[in-house]
Formats: structure tokens, sequence, C-alpha cells
């Protein structure tokens, strides 16, 4: 018997650098650092006094005894999954979870769902937002709305909607504005490198400015007059119609895809069914 058992994060990064064959692969894929895998697979090795990986430069390639800790991984890690699959026949009665971004719960999802719990009041709805997409093979999630999924396996995926970026400000900044606003800068298609590749033209953004890692903060941040960023259509359509928000072109350049996950074992109920045509009509019906 084991005095000290492997803790379950370092046999997580030891199955993903294992199974991808680089560390820095097993990092990306648990939104981790390269550092930080490394750390676990050397605690785990420490732990069990021997070598599990042979490292040659940015490569790694497994000893016998990480090929034969690898299966054991695998098989545990799977079972696992299945385990906590499992336990969804203990979830209370109409429970939906949902799985989205910040900035599309903050602003988009969130103003329209009361109209969902109209329809259907016996709903125990659990939004659960994450910076990161999930793992729906390991995580009880039914639906997933994203900007950044990926097909998985045991999952219907679909492209709900092509998202436009333009850049705009709130219209106090303009009015007899010596230059261009301050910029605001995003990441991913909301920075202005995005705008630029995609032949947007100058309106004076510059280099400098406010950074923000999440675009619903970015929208914010615009709104309240901070200063000019490029935002998303979908998500800003509240406040370019009340006019908080003013587009600084005409023009708009292409942004993210807006899709989803649902999990093969939550497509047939009701209440999944009834919360994606739902959601379907409404994503069609935004301006």
């Amino acid at each position: 018997m084991l005095k000290q058992w492997p803790p379950l994060n370092g046999l997580r990064g030891f199955e993903a650098a294992a199974r991808l064959g680089s560390f820095h692969k097993a990092a990306d894929e648990l939104h981790l650092t390269q550092s930080a895998i490394s750390q676990q697979v050397r605690s785990l090795e420490e732990l069990l006094g021997q070598p599990l990986f042979f490292r040659q430069g940015r490569t790694v390639s497994l000893t016998d005894a990480g090929w034969d800790l690898l299966a054991t991984t695998q098989a545990m890690l799977q079972q696992l999954a299945a385990g906590i699959r499992r336990l969804d026949q203990y979830r209370k009665p109409d429970q939906l979870i949902v799985n989205t971004t910040p900035a599309f719960s903050r602003h988009w999802l969130l103003p329209r769902l009361n109209a969902f719990r109209q329809r259907h009041p016996q709903a125990d709805l659990w939004l659960y937002t994450s910076d990161a997409a999930p793992d729906m093979a390991k995580q009880t999630v039914d639906v997933a709305i994203r900007d950044d999924l990926g097909p998985q396996a045991d999952c219907a995926f679909r492209v709900l909607v092509e998202d436009r970026l333009y850049p705009a400000c709130h219209p106090s900044l303009l009015a007899g504005a010596a230059g261009p606003p301050a910029t605001l800068h995003g990441e991913r298609e909301m920075d202005w490198s995005h705008w630029e590749t995609q032949g947007g033209a100058n309106v004076g953004q510059r280099g400098q400015g406010m950074n923000f890692s999440d675009a619903g903060q970015l929208l914010d941040a615009a709104r309240e007059g901070l200063g000019m960023a490029l935002v998303s259509g979908l998500l800003a359509a509240r406040w370019h119609q009340d006019g908080s928000l003013r587009a600084l072109s005409a023009q708009t350049v292409q942004g993210p895809k807006w899709t989803w996950l649902v999990h093969r074992d939550s497509q047939d109920d009701p209440l999944t069914r009834a919360f994606c045509e739902w959601l379907r009509q409404e994503l069609e019906a935004a301006p």
C-alpha cells in the first residue's frame, strides 16, 4: 500500500504529456504553464522513485515505467469521468447546467433569460461561467455556448452565429474632441491587431492604452467612456441601440463564431431541447 497517493492533477498532467508527447502541448490542453506541467511530472517521478520520461530537447518520450503508468492512468481517468457522469441520475429534476463565457452571460444571455424562465418556470437552471472552455467528458455540463469551442467527443457541435466587430466608444468622447479617444485593447479577435489584419480603417487607434483580458470588461470600459474599443456586434447590440456606444466606422470585420456543444446524454432531454431551441431563435432574431 502506498504511503502517499499521487495527486490527481499530477496524474492528469502526466497523462496529457505522455499522450501528446510534449509538455508544451499538455500545458495548452490543461490551460497551465509548461513549467507547471514539468513540476507536476518531476514531483510524480520523485514520489515513484523512477523516471517516467526521456527528455530530448523539446520532445519527450516514455520510459518503460512511463508506458506502464500511462495505461493505468488512462484507465483510471476514464473510469472516474464515467463515474462522475453517472452522478447525473442524482441531480434535481428539471436541472439544466449551461456553461458560457462571463462576457456572453453578462451582456447577452442574462438580459434575455427572463423570457426563457417565463416559458419554463420549472427549470432549475445553473449558469456556470468560466474563462476556459469545459471538457464535456469530464465536467457535468449539458450545454456550452461560447466563442472558443471546437468539436468534442460525445457532443453535438453547431455554429450558431458569426459575429462582426467594429470600433466604438461612448458618444461623449466625440463631442468637440481634439483627437481620437484613448485606445482600449482586448485579446484574441478583440485586439486591434485583428482589426488591422482584416483591413479595418485607421480610426486613430494607438499601441498604448488600457488592456483587458475579458471581452465583457472591455465592452464595459468603452461604455463607461474610458476610450475606444473593438467590440462584438452581438454583445454590444443593446448599447449601440440605446446610444451608449457609437461606432467610429461603418466598416465591420469578421469576429468569432459563437457555437454550442450539447452533450450526448442531455440532447434528448426535453428541457435541454427547449433551451437550445429558444437560444437558437433568440440568436437568429438578434440584430
